[in-house]
């Protein structure tokens, strides 16, 4: 069940270009934290913007009881939490949604995220770590400056695999490119995707060819977070009779489960 708790925020910084890296306190919330979930939080200290923002669990430590939230400035509530510091507290709700499913110990896993997609799949490479799984992760980004994850992955001890637009780090070229050119399909068994629907379909396009289970964690713009507006329902299949609720059916689902958005 969700709590509403009063989060102490710890520590909070810049990781990259619009990009932060907040951790707070909140141990009622992370004793019940799984991978591919989120929380909804209150953006600053005082309640303008009204709503909440949906942010995933980045990382969790259940045994200082805090929650690591990675996040990219991309309106007037993310702009407004950035304003936020140390000792600042805020109100939290979580956790929410439905996150990943866990494969067999052991397993060779494969993640791959586009952009602040990361975000979920850190916290999940850490539960598949310690589940002694195969861990390796495929970063896509424009730049360098936006591999906020890229210590913390190689920390955590993930296999860590970067591919930069401009190549000034890792791959040259999109996520996509390397996973076809690099990695071996007869080496993964199970996939876990997050970041632009054009990237995750592609993701799902490879996962079905070579015959791959794979779940992927959609972003949609969500209010309430419990699936009472209806505000992030959508039809996960375009032939489906009935409409989804992202929030709080998801946001995690089977990658064969979706037709992808694709703008342009």
């Amino acid at each position: 069940m969700p709590s509403l708790e009063n989060g102490l925020v710890v520590r909070h910084q810049q990781v990259g270009r619009e990009l932060f890296e907040m951790e707070l306190i909140a141990p009622s919330i992370t004793a019940e934290c799984q991978p591919g979930q989120f929380i909804q939080v209150q953006v600053g200290m005082e309640y303008n913007p009204l709503l909440r923002r949906p942010l995933s669990l980045y990382d969790v430590d259940p045994n200082l009881g805090s929650i690591t939230f990675l996040y990219r400035v991309v309106g007037k509530g993310t702009a407004a939490l950035t304003r936020v510091r140390a000792k600042d507290t805020l109100s939290v709700m979580g956790p929410l949604g439905r996150g990943f499913s866990m494969p067999a110990q052991g397993k060779r896993v494969l993640l791959i995220g586009g952009g602040v997609g990361i975000a979920p799949l850190v916290f999940l490479a850490r539960i598949l770590l310690e589940r002694k799984c195969q861990v390796r992760v495929l970063h896509g980004t424009q730049t360098r400056s936006q591999l906020a994850a890229f210590d913390k992955l190689r920390q955590l001890g993930a296999k860590f695999m970067p591919a930069t637009l401009d190549g000034s780090a890792g791959f040259k070229g999109t996520v996509i490119d390397l996973l076809l050119k690099k990695i071996d399909p007869g080496a993964i068994d199970h996939i876990y995707t997050c970041g632009p629907e054009a990237m995750m379909a592609r993701v799902a396009e490879y996962a079905v060819k070579n015959k791959i289970p794979g779940e992927v964690s959609l972003e949609e713009h969500m209010a309430c977070g419990v699936g009472a507006c209806l505000g992030c329902a959508r039809k996960l299949k375009a032939n489906d009779d009935y409409y989804t609720r992202i929030c709080k059916d998801g946001p995690v689902f089977p990658l064969d489960k979706v037709d992808f958005i694709i703008e342009g």
